[in-house]
């Protein structure tokens, strides 16, 4: 017999301000003011038939160390500013991530610790 289920943890979600067309795929640095500024992420694709916003879900799950599938956009498809849902992690693991990837060295290639 197995112990009690433990509920999944509910989505968090990120703003995140996205680059199309950068020299090389990054992850790192805010946009705005305040403690709830967007997450900076640029990409290497371009803004066309939704080739950054795919670059940026990859991206995005790369640096929080999640696979693609926990990462969903919620909305922003056709604009810079995005929100986008991680689901299964714990909001303070998430919050503790999003802290280091906004005010630290920002990831490059979207992998910790690259």
């Amino acid at each position: 017999m197995s112990g009690p289920e433990r509920p999944a943890a509910r989505p968090v979600s990120v703003s995140i301000r996205v680059r199309p067309g950068a020299s090389r795929t990054k992850v790192g640095g805010g946009y705005g003011d305040g403690p709830d500024r967007a997450l900076v992420v640029s990409v290497t694709a371009r803004a066309v038939d939704g080739a950054a916003t795919a670059a940026v879900l990859v991206a995005v799950a790369e640096a929080f160390g999640l696979r693609k599938t926990q990462v969903t956009l919620v909305r922003g498809a056709t604009s810079r500013t995005k929100v986008v849902a991680l689901h299964g992690v714990p909001e303070p693991q998430i919050a503790a991530r999003l802290h280091h990837l906004r005010d630290g060295a920002g990831v490059v290639g979207g992998a910790p610790g690259t």
